[in-house]
């Protein structure tokens, strides 16, 4: 049960959110080979200056991901999803893809709890609440 968090200082609209989540959740299940219905996605706004990366303008828009999957996936699997990640940022949110940085924490599968079970250990196309 990936849970997938973004970190904005500046404020969106509802519908651009739910738009958002909708490409965050295509886009994992297509490069992370897995269903849609267990993955858990955070938008979290900030005032302005309450996030920074050393390399962005302390004025313009930044957006931190930090993304926690099942271990098992591969660097290229990650890479990919890490960079069609920043583009629906940039498209969705209008943040520069300069101004993005991303963190991948792998977890066992048994360290993601739902109400009826904890899931298993990833498994190419394969649907971790059947």
């Amino acid at each position: 049960m990936p849970h997938l968090q973004f970190e904005i200082n500046k404020n969106i609209d509802n519908k651009t959110k739910k738009n958002f989540a909708a490409k965050i959740r295509d886009s994992f299940s297509e490069v992370m080979q897995t269903g849609t219905d267990h993955i858990a996605i955070s938008i979290r706004e900030y005032d302005k200056y309450n996030l920074s990366i050393g390399r962005a303008n302390p004025d313009e828009e930044l957006c931190l991901m930090n993304l926690d999957v099942r271990e098992g996936r591969t660097l290229e699997q990650r890479r990919v999803l890490a960079l069609r990640f920043m583009s629906i940022v940039n498209k969705e949110f209008k943040i520069a893809n300069r101004n993005q940085y991303i963190t991948f924490t792998e977890h066992k599968g048994e360290d993601f709890h739902l109400i009826e079970k904890y899931l298993a250990s990833w498994k190419n196309g394969e649907d971790p609440l059947a």
